[in-house]
Formats: structure tokens, sequence, C-alpha cells
């Protein structure tokens, strides 16, 4: 997955950014390259090596949204009653930091939330969630994020 300055990518921790260069840097006495990611307002060097493309990836294009709102429409997955385990399981869900996985934890935490109050924990990891989709959303859809936060809920509550 050849990527280049100027592409659009998604980080798989901070979501949508761009690539603006790439530097050679030393780590531990090796010197290897980077790709210059800037998410929002800050940098993030991202290791331009074999495993880049768990770190990066192209953002989800429009005509695949269909399949993101089928999951956010979807069966709830189970979740743990355990708060440490649900942590887990949700962070593991996410590390793979594609649109799919982001969405699971989206849907998931939101049918919870809609049974009983989510602890801080679960409140952070759906608010990141929520984050990290509508910008992607609202990139690949060339809509506003206010509008991808209003078609966000209006999947997520209509019955």
């Amino acid at each position: 997955m050849g990527f280049q300055v100027g592409d659009t990518v998604v980080h798989w921790v901070y979501g949508l950014g761009e690539i603006t260069g790439h530097e050679e840097r030393a780590l531990m006495g090796e010197s290897q390259l980077y790709f210059v990611v800037k998410v929002q307002d800050m940098n993030v060097w991202v290791p331009a090596d074999r495993q880049v493309a768990s770190r990066l990836r192209r953002p989800t294009p429009a005509k695949e949204f269909s399949k993101l709102f089928a999951i956010l429409r979807g069966p709830t997955g189970a979740l743990s009653q355990d708060r440490r385990e649900r942590k887990a399981q949700l962070r593991a869900q996410l590390a793979g930091g594609g649109a799919e996985s982001i969405c699971h934890v989206i849907r998931d935490l939101t049918t919870l939330q809609q049974q009983k109050s989510l602890n801080d924990d679960d409140q952070t990891m759906l608010k990141k969630a929520r984050g990290l989709l509508t910008r992607e959303w609202g990139y690949s859809l060339e809509i506003g994020p206010a509008q991808a936060e209003a078609d966000l809920y209006q999947l997520l509550t209509k019955p």
C-alpha cells in the first residue's frame, strides 16, 4: 500500500489525517523513514515499514458506507457485564482501526447506554469512536461534521 505526501489517510488510533511529509529519524541508533501525518492540530510520525498497513489505511469510499450503515442498524454484539473485561474487549475491537470495528463499538455501546448508564471508560470510548467515525464519514461523503453526527444519531435511534 503505497502512501505519498498529500494522501488523506486514517490512522488506527487518531483517525483522519493527511500525510504532510516523510522524515528519516534515528531511534535507538537505527535510522528509519517515517510518514508525517497531520491529524487535526498535531503531527504523528508513522514508521514507513512493512507494518504501515496496520497503522494507516485509506478512508472508506462513499459507496462502501452502506455496509457501515448496516452494521450500525444491525443486531448488537455481546458485551461483557464486567467493566474491566468490557474495556479490554472494546479496546481489542478498536485496535484493528477499521471502520467496521468502530461501527461495532458505537452500536454496542449505544445499545448498552439505552439499557443503563455508561461508566467513564465506556463514555470515553463511545465519544472517541463516534469522533473517529464522523470525521471519516464527513470526509468520504463530503458533508460537514454536524451533518455526519446527525445522520449517525438518526441511524442509531431509528427502530
